[in-house]
């Protein structure tokens, strides 16, 4: 005889069977959701849901939740339609939710619903765990209500004698099957209908070949956040754990257009003895309720995950090797995890270091490869030179992301570069890059990464009009100050009745860090307001390169780059630009500034002649000015000026954000007849000897260790160029020889 035992049909808390219950007249409409209801908690709210999910033939999950950022207490929570989303493939991105948030009384009120679904509903579905909730009608036009809700019980059994079979199986009820899959060899190309298939078969595959798996990394789409490959890895892979010996072999599925899944690098390579018909009890089917409660990066709790193949660690190192017997100033670093094992990687030779110095002070951390499914994990710090062409500043590959991973990179970055500290950085807005960067750079501006702000805002606003987007985009980019911006703000949000939607809320907190008028006070090097630089490698470095490709095309792009800054060095020293009028002011920057710099100051001066200035207040050695554009009477700043000082300041603050004087403080200047412009407006940083910008920080007190780096780097720097030019020929080794010999006949004179 066979047993099983299912799950009884959940009775009401008067007694009638959902089933009776349907069939009376008007009953459909009690369990309708709408802006208004009021429950008690957020589990009443859950439940409720649960329960009209299970009449209208649908499923639930509990989806995104919003914390208070005075006390952290959640604020609000949305439950979802189990096929929201598109992390696997029976999920169909369906919009169907309701969100519920705790008012000041301590209710928990919906103010948010869709109904509508994507998807075809299945009618009365099984409710798990949950008892039905009685409502009364409801009217036509409700106002806020509390629902009497019945607290959950354990499902009730029903036994069901099915034959003859003397076995007794206790299970629930599932919406599909497992289908076995076949026990083949897996190979490139080979097809899957879904993730969870290629997951069983691997499994199967395993145990037939006498290993155990672990599910390993997955990469989304940087569009919609959609999962487009997964990793299945062998268990003794890496060496989180004592019982792990770093084994190669792996299976790697990706997604196709189609929406099936296709085996695209595979290794079959093991490092350790196999057992044939070793069962795989530790991983788990792929279903939505794993994918709803478990992160798949890592099935080993309390074990960090590690993306750098264990392969890398030995190529890496004898490379940086290599370079170290090359390069005396060269640094790396390799983080090391509770069990000793090697974790994230930085570098940065001499040249990079020595590039700190001058241009560490805005530093962008670019993490391009989280953008894609990328081979190797490359971040780099950037900087910004003279000419505004990107430095690199240092290289790491980062094995997880996590905070501690991040706190050790940065870390280690800032004792590279002698702990000098940049004014502002630009980094990715994850909870763990936010928190590192005010761990290690404490009162350094961190400003969010332009792509991902982009990314956001694609996927957040898909629904709103055009003419909302249109304002929102005229609100971020043509409010110059941030009293302005506010205004703008707060009129676009209550013209569209958008002040509760919860992620224009969460913006509008981290205001400081991506909005361009909170932007413009800080010094950010020349980036632009909209976030959007030239990669550093451009397409030498994508996603499908490899390790071995990765050194060197690393290599050649660094050398490429720093070729071009050579270039423009030989073009600052030895090419005039023209001059467009006949200032003192304009001859005196030619002959400071690099050609770039030059060009852009150049630009405003010219413009400057298209503007009027108006003395508007005077006290004292204080004036200030309105300085607006001819025949345009929007376009207009203040500027203030004093005459003891000659400092001067504009509502415009391009110079606080790029450090070149604007139009309408060179207009001022012009009317009060300055005819030079103070040093201090002449940035060390944006000239042609902006190599020895160091010289300038032994009178801001520059620790003497710092100093002694600094000088040091400068000195192999110029040295290093003797040794190119001096090489090229026997004369000009000669020349070289000579120059260097009588310097140091007077450094040991000075002696």
């Amino acid at each position: 005889m066979v047993v099983k035992a299912y799950p009884l049909r959940t009775m009401t808390s008067n007694g009638i069977g959902e089933e009776e219950e349907d069939e009376e007249e008007g009953n459909s409409g009690r369990f309708e959701p709408y802006v208004g209801l009021e429950f008690d908690t957020a589990e009443e709210a859950r439940e409720y849901y649960n329960t009209f999910a299970a009449r209208t033939g649908f499923k639930v999950r509990t989806g995104q939740l919003y914390r208070s950022r005075t006390d952290g207490s959640v604020s609000s929570r949305r439950f979802v339609c189990s096929k929201e989303g598109f992390q696997i493939n029976s999920r169909t991105g369906c919009p169907a939710f309701i969100r519920v948030q705790r008012r000041d009384t301590g209710k928990w009120v919906l103010d948010q619903i869709q109904k509508d679904h994507n998807h075809q509903l299945g009618g009365l579905m099984e409710e798990n765990n949950i008892t039905t909730i009685t409502t009364t009608p409801r009217p036509s036009a409700p106002a806020p209500t509390k629902l009497p809700i019945s607290v959950p019980h354990r499902p009730k059994m029903k036994v069901v004698d099915e034959g003859d079979k003397d076995v007794i199986s206790f299970k629930r009820f599932k919406v599909g099957e497992e289908t076995q899959p076949k026990a083949s060899e897996p190979y490139a190309g080979l097809e899957f209908g879904s993730a969870n298939d290629a997951c069983q078969f691997y499994q199967t595959y395993a145990e037939v070949v006498g290993f155990r798996v672990r599910i390993g990394q997955l990469f989304r789409s940087k569009v919609d956040g959609s999962i487009t490959s997964r990793r299945f890895v062998c268990s003794k892979e890496g060496f989180q754990h004592p019982s792990r010996m770093g084994c190669g072999a792996y299976m790697r599925i990706k997604r196709q257009d189609s929406g099936g899944w296709i085996v695209d690098r595979l290794s079959k390579d093991h490092n350790h003895v196999l057992e044939p018909g070793k069962k795989n009890s530790g991983v788990k089917k792929m279903t939505e309720d794993v994918l709803d409660h478990i992160e798949l990066n890592d099935l080993d709790k309390g074990q960090r995950e590690n993306t750098i193949g264990k392969e890398w660690y030995p190529l890496l190192l004898d490379h940086f090797q290599s370079k170290q017997a090359e390069d005396m100033g060269f640094f790396y670093a390799v983080e090391l995890d509770s069990n000793g094992s090697c974790m994230s990687i930085f570098w940065a030779d001499s040249k990079s270091r020595f590039a700190c110095s001058q241009f560490g002070d805005a530093v962008v951390f670019d993490t391009s490869y989280r953008q894609g499914d990328y081979s190797v994990p490359f971040a780099m710090f950037i900087g910004f030179n003279h000419h505004r062409q990107p430095v690199l500043l240092g290289g790491a590959l980062v094995a997880d992301e996590t905070k501690e991973a991040f706190c050790w990179l940065f870390q280690t970055w800032l004792r590279a570069m002698s702990g000098r500290r940049p004014r502002t950085i630009v980094a990715d807005q994850d909870l763990s890059i936010q928190q590192a960067v005010a761990h290690v750079f404490p009162g350094t501006h961190h400003r969010f990464s332009g792509w991902q702000i982009r990314c956001k805002e694609r996927e957040n606003l898909r629904s709103f009009p055009d003419e909302f987007k249109y304002e929102y985009e005229k609100c971020l980019y043509q409010t110059q100050t941030t009293v302005e911006f506010e205004t703008v703000w707060s009129g676009l949000v209550n013209k569209y009745g958008l002040r509760d939607n919860m992620w224009l809320r969460e913006v509008y907190e981290k205001r400081e860090n991506w909005v361009p008028a909170y932007l413009r006070a800080s010094f950010f090097g020349g980036i632009p307001v909209n976030g959007v630089y030239e990669p550093f490698y451009g397409t030498s470095l994508d996603a499908s390169t490899s390790l071995r490709e990765f050194i060197s095309r690393y290599e050649q792009g660094l050398e490429q780059r720093r070729e071009e800054e050579r270039k423009e060095d030989f073009n600052s020293y030895n090419l005039q630009p023209f001059l467009q009028t006949k200032e003192p002011v304009e001859e005196q920057c030619r002959r400071l500034y690099t050609l770039t710099i030059f060009r852009i100051f150049q630009g405003e001066l010219a413009l400057s002649y298209s503007y009027l200035g108006l003395k508007t207040y005077e006290e004292g050695a204080i004036s200030r000015f309105l300085v607006r554009k001819c025949g345009n009477e929007n376009e207009k700043h203040a500027v203030t000026f004093s005459a003891s000082n000659l400092n001067a300041s504009c509502s415009c603050q391009m110079f606080e954000y790029e450090g070149v004087l604007c139009r309408h403080v060179l207009k001022v200047f012009n009317l009060l007849d300055i005819r030079e412009l103070p040093s201090r407006y002449i940035l060390h940083r944006w000239t042609k000897n902006a190599e020895f910008g160091f010289v300038r920080d032994v009178e801001s007190g520059v620790a003497s260790r710092d100093l002694k780096d600094l000088m040091i780097w400068s000195l192999r720097e110029a040295a290093s160029k003797y040794i190119e030019f001096g090489t090229s020929s026997l004369e000009k080794y000669k020349l070289a020889y000579e120059i260097m010999r009588e310097g140091g006949k007077k450094l040991c004179w000075q002696r």
